[in-house]
């Protein structure tokens, strides 16, 4: 049996989670060939994890009977074939797919991505249809997952299309969160992707998510450059000076805490995003790289800004160590642990700004 990480996840996480009802988890498997499955064995084999959440793993009793196999578990899972027979106490299996299907760990084809897209879709139907409270996804192939159905660079630009809200790219822990600005694109094409309209509709989702989804009454915000030394006055581009400036005054204006723009090669080294309860990256190596390497397999990718709730693990498909043992379920565990916490944060401040008048009556 896998025991829980070293952080203590019982002692971290059991008081405030299990006092209340649980909660229905929807996991989507990610690649059929890369290490969502063996985060799935590993998580689940102890059963004290049943006691946070009602788990249902959007895939087949085939494909986990062979990862159980595989891993020579003795994972205990319970079969559905409509949504409203999950078990609570039990690690509830939707079928998806009944057919076999061949799994070749570590190997990049069309057919492992063509499964990834229909758990994430049945999931994701789920979660629209309130049938599961929040999703978390084991992590999907961008190139594997491309077909007519799915155009999209990853999962948070295809919730965008399907959820209400608009979306964010919010990687987090307790210590560090970092949103982006731009995710997806090439490096060539960020600047003229930002514009004042796009850094104000961010900054208010990342306000909003730290008020709403962690609880934090005044946040304090910190937006990086977009040039290296944030243009040094013009001499390294003008776009600090002529967008965000302008911007960012604005927004201060309007009474939030945001400051910047900060150079971003100095601002993660020197402790100073420990001012702040989020940072605001113009793009997605910006922000993703300070990030994994300060807090790699502990970090939580959330898609602030939507209507419903959905974490990943902050890592990908790790094809080289498929089907090994090898993968760390850590970065997994404290997914469904941060979208659980994030579902009752959200309770507890639409509760407490429900419009008096209206809670009377």
């Amino acid at each position: 049996m896998v025991k829980f990480a070293s952080q203590n996840y019982e002692q971290k996480h059991s008081h405030n989670m299990q006092k209340k009802e649980k909660l229905v988890v929807g996991i989507s498997v990610g690649d059929l060939n890369g290490i969502g499955g063996e985060l799935i064995i590993k998580t689940f084999e102890d059963q004290r994890f049943l006691d946070f959440c009602t788990p249902i793993i959007f895939a087949s009793s085939k494909y986990l009977s062979f990862m159980k196999k595989h891993f020579e578990s003795d994972l205990r899972f319970n079969v559905i074939h409509k949504l409203q027979d999950k078990v609570h106490g039990k690690l509830n299996v939707f079928n998806v797919w009944k057919e076999p299907v061949k799994i070749e760990f570590g190997l990049e084809n069309s057919e492992s991505g063509k499964y990834a897209l229909r758990s994430f879709k049945s999931a994701t139907r789920a979660l629209k249809e309130k049938a599961v409270d929040v999703l978390v996804t084991a992590p999907i192939h961008k190139h594997n997952i491309q077909s007519e159905q799915f155009k999209f660079p990853g999962h948070t630009d295809y919730l965008d299309q399907e959820l209400e809200g608009q979306s964010l790219m919010f990687m987090v822990t307790d210590e560090l969160k970092v949103g982006l600005v731009t995710d997806h694109i090439p490096v060539k094409d960020i600047a003229e992707h930002i514009t004042e309209d796009l850094l104000r509709e961010k900054v208010e989702i990342i306000h909003s998510s730290l008020m709403m989804d962690f609880g934090i009454r005044k946040p304090k915000i910190a937006v990086l450059g977009i040039n290296p030394h944030t243009g040094d006055n013009g001499v390294i581009g003008q776009e600090d000076d002529e967008v965000l400036k302008p911007a960012l005054k604005a927004i201060r204006d309007e009474g939030k805490l945001v400051f910047g723009p900060y150079s971003a090669d100095s601002f993660f080294g020197s402790d100073t995003f420990k001012n702040f309860d989020a940072v605001l990256a113009m793009y997605h190596d910006q922000g993703l790289i300070p990030f994994k390497t300060l807090s790699f397999g502990r970090g939580v990718n959330f898609t602030a800004g939507l209507n419903r709730i959905r974490t990943s693990p902050d890592h990908g498909t790790a094809f080289e160590i498929a089907g090994k043992g090898k993968a760390d379920n850590n970065s997994f565990m404290e997914a469904i642990f941060t979208a659980i916490k994030i579902f009752r944060n959200r309770e507890m401040y639409l509760e407490l700004t429900k419009d008096p008048l209206k809670k009377k009556a």
